[in-house]
C-alpha cells in the first residue's frame, strides 16, 4: 500500500473536479484532495484501488484509473451498481466525499520496465488496466513495444472511446480493438471475440509481459491462447476485481483459497493462482 497516512482507515476528503459520462451507467470522476495534500504524496501505484466512503450510504472499492505520472488529479471509473455509486452519480462538480487508501498490490512496474507490454482487456476490464497503460505511455522510453488488445460486446459499450481513438494518431502503441457483434454494421475494426486479435498482431512471447483484466470467461480463453503461443507463465499478470468490500482483509468477502483479493491482489501473477479454480 502506498500513501502517507499512518492509519490505513484514515478518511481523506476529496471533491469532484469533473464527471465525464462514459458508456451507460458508467462515469469517469476526476478528483482533487481537499486537505491540502497532493496525489503525489498519496503514493498510489498502477493497479491499486481506493475505498469511496459516502456518509449514510456506505463504502465501495473502486479501481484507480489514472497513473501516478499525472498527479494533478485522481481518476476513477465508476459503474452505477448500488447505494454508494447511486449517491456518487447524484453529485456534481465541487461535491465532496471521502476516500481511504490506496490499497492492494499493483502491477510490478519495475519488473515490467524495458520489456514489451501486451495489455489484454475485456469490457470494463480496461478501467483498472488504464492506470498502467497511461503510465507506460507517459514514460514511453522506459518500455519496449506496447500492444493493446481490447474487446467488448458491441460498439456502444466501448469504454474510454475518445482516448482509444486518439491512439490512431500515435506510432508508439499498437492497438487492436474488437466487438463480439456489430448488428448495425458501423464497426470498422475486427468483429469477433478478443482472442481473435492475437492472429492480427506480431508477438514475441519470451520478450513480452502480459497484463489482463476482464470478465471471468475472458480469462479462461485468453490464458489458453497465451499458453498455446508459448508465453511464459511467469510473464502473465491478472487484475482480479472480484467481490472486494472492506479493502483491508477484515471482512473476508473477497477470500479465495488462502488469498484475499484486496490485500494479496488485486494484481496477481498467474503462477500464484493458476491452480486456484475459484480465482477466476
Amino acid at each position: 500500500m502506498g500513501g502517507d497516512c499512518g492509519n490505513i482507515y484514515d478518511l481523506r476528503p476529496v471533491s469532484i473536479i469533473r464527471s465525464l459520462p462514459q458508456i451507460k451507467d458508467h462515469r469517469l470522476f476526476q478528483l482533487k484532495l481537499e486537505d491540502g495534500g497532493t496525489w503525489e504524496s498519496f503514493g498510489h501505484q498502477p493497479g491499486q484501488f481506493i475505498e469511496v466512503s459516502i456518509f449514510g450510504k456506505g463504502e465501495a472499492p473502486i479501481s484507480i484509473s489514472s497513473p501516478p505520472t499525472r498527479p494533478d488529479t485522481l481518476e476513477i471509473c465508476v459503474r452505477r451498481t448500488g447505494k454508494v455509486t447511486d449517491a456518487l452519480f447524484e453529485m456534481g462538480k465541487g461535491s465532496t466525499f471521502h476516500i481511504r487508501g490506496p490499497y492492494g498490490r499493483g502491477f510490478p512496474v519495475e519488473q515490467l520496465k524495458g520489456q514489451k507490454l501486451l495489455f489484454v482487456a475485456g469490457g470494463l476490464g480496461l478501467a483498472p488496466l488504464r492506470s498502467l497503460l497511461l503510465y507506460a505511455l507517459d514514460k514511453r522510453k522506459e518500455f519496449d513495444d506496447i500492444i493493446l488488445m481490447y474487446g467488448t460486446n458491441n460498439p456502444e459499450n466501448v469504454l474510454f472511446k475518445y482516448e482509444l481513438l486518439s491512439f490512431f494518431d500515435r506510432d508508439d502503441i499498437q492497438y487492436h480493438y474488437s466487438v463480439d457483434r456489430d448488428d448495425e454494421g458501423i464497426w470498422k475494426q475486427y468483429v469477433g471475440v478478443v482472442t481473435g486479435l492475437f492472429d492480427r498482431a506480431v508477438l514475441f512471447p519470451f520478450a513480452t509481459q502480459v497484463v489482463l483484466c476482464g470478465p471471468p470467461i475472458m480469462y479462461r480463453f485468453v490464458l489458453q491462447k497465451l499458453l498455446s503461443l508459448n508465453f511464459p507463465r511467469e510473464h502473465i499478470f491478472m487484475s482480479l476485481e472480484r467481490m472486494m468490500k472492506c479493502g483491508v482483509g477484515k471482512c473476508g468477502h473477497c477470500a479465495f483459497g488462502d488469498k484475499y483479493c484486496c490485500i494479496d491482489g488485486p494484481v496477481f501473477p498467474f503462477t500464484e493462482i493458476e491452480k486456484m479454480k475459484e480465482a477466476i
